[in-house]
């Protein structure tokens, strides 16, 4: 079977998985992945960049390397590559959760219990939940939202969809590295640089694919557009930005503003200022069916261009065949 089609499959069985089960209640690899690279920087760490640089190289690299040989051992039994690639597409995405994880807030917001959300928020988002009200609250986990759809689910896809498992656990290994050590703290500013600069990089491809299909399954295309073109150079995050803009403007919400973080407090830009609203705990539910809308979009792009490229390297070996005869 070709490489195309074993990620179809099995990209397909694993994004299942995931709207079905959820995240992995026990054993979940990425947490394993992040005990072991905690004992990685206990190792490591200095206030220095080239010991951050080392810190993800082994990190990211390892986790890598031991995805592609664990490939490379089902290689040649379709049925294995399949499930390989569908437990593994399983472990890094993890839309369903974050959609349970926004709706408990939402929940608690709609029951007028702003204390069971405050302590349920930081389970989606570094934010400081004594610092915020009701309206605070409810956009800070629209903003989670957004910006984890590309994080953790469309991102993870696309690198799929160009690495194959390898791809799925690579770029998973560098998005939670950099939630690790990529803030920009005393203690990491300078050890996490690395990570942070290669979550930017690979986040890329990811963010601006999950900003498009916001625009197409938003319902409010051209405020998406106009909200994405306007706002998203003004957010601190290269990635963040537009997605963040995109779904306030389908959304027709405003968010940014200034935002505490244990310790420090951020002045952001107000995205989708100048036509968005306040958000309300009604616009988490909205966010959460937008965040679906766009996982299952993007499987269907990543699918299809992976099958599509396949389809054409194939033909072209073909004709290269043909050629070598003549």
């Amino acid at each position: 079977m070709r490489a195309d089609r074993i990620f179809a499959y099995g990209a397909t069985a694993g994004m299942v998985a995931d709207a079905l089960l959820g995240d992995p209640r026990r054993g979940h690899p990425v947490a394993g992945f992040g005990r072991a690279a905690a004992r990685v920087e206990s190792l490591l760490w200095r206030d220095d960049r080239g010991r951050g640089a080392l810190h993800t190289l082994v990190c990211a690299g390892g986790a890598v390397g031991a995805a592609a040989l664990t490939a490379r051992a089902v290689r040649g039994r379709p049925a294995l590559a399949v499930a390989l690639t569908a437990a593994t597409a399983w472990s890094v995405v993890g839309g369903t959760s974050l959609g349970r994880e926004a709706r408990a807030i939402g929940g608690a917001l709609a029951a007028g219990d702003l204390e069971v959300a405050r302590e349920r928020l930081p389970h989606l988002c570094g934010r400081d939940p004594h610092s915020l009200d009701g309206p605070g609250i409810a956009r800070a986990v629209v903003e989670s939202v957004a910006e984890n759809t590309s994080d953790a689910v469309v991102g993870a896809l696309v690198w799929g969809a160009i690495g194959g498992v390898p791809g799925l656990v690579g770029f998973r290994a560098v998005n939670t590295l950099d939630a690790m050590v990529g803030h920009k703290s005393p203690r990491y500013r300078r050890y996490g640089w690395a990570s942070a600069r290669l979550d930017d990089v690979a986040g890329w491809p990811g963010a601006r694919l999950t900003a498009a299909l916001a625009v197409v399954g938003g319902g409010r295309p051209s405020e998406a557009v106009r909200a994405w073109k306007a706002d998203a150079h003004r957010h601190p995050s290269p990635n963040a930005g537009p997605v963040e803009a995109a779904f306030a403007g389908a959304l027709g919400v405003r968010l940014g503003g200034t935002l505490a973080y244990a310790g420090r407090v951020e002045h952001r830009p107000v995205l989708n200022g100048a036509a968005g609203r306040e958000v309300r705990g009604a616009d988490i539910e909205r966010a959460v069916r937008l965040s679906r809308r766009v996982g299952a979009l993007a499987l269907g792009v990543c699918v299809a261009g992976r099958l599509a490229a396949g389809h054409l390297a194939a033909r072209r070996s073909v004709a290269g065949r043909k050629r070598g005869r003549a």
